[in-house]
């Protein structure tokens, strides 16, 4: 297989699931623990286009700062989420796997399987 790549926090549990599936499948991904190595915003872009949703379902809601910034406001535009998620990456939901087949958020981790 070619290169795989985890967007990866260590601190969160399904992360965690997910990297642990990817060794168990023999595969060694490239790391990216986005908290310090944030992508950028094309980065952002490529992988939301890859997963097939819309940037939005790579936003993770349940964060104080999804709130506190007004990411609520359906009305904002993919450049106005991208700077935020660049400048607050915290707000970028995990895991991501990209692969060649495309990318996938996962939650479920099951997704992670229909780019392998």
């Amino acid at each position: 297989m070619s290169t795989v790549t985890l967007y990866h926090n260590p601190r969160c549990s399904t992360s965690r699931h997910a990297l642990e599936l990817l060794k168990a499948r023999g595969i060694e991904p490239v790391v990216i623990e986005y908290l310090k190595n944030p992508p950028t915003a094309d980065e952002l872009r490529r992988i939301a286009a890859a997963t097939g949703q819309p940037l939005r379902a790579l936003i993770r809601t349940k964060q104080p700062e999804y709130l506190e910034q007004g990411l609520d406001n359906p009305a904002l535009t993919d450049d106005e989420l991208l700077a935020a998620m660049v400048a607050t990456p915290v707000l970028i939901n995990r895991p991501i796997v990209v692969t060649e087949k495309g990318a996938r958020l996962g939650r479920p981790l099951q997704a992670i399987e229909q780019v392998l």
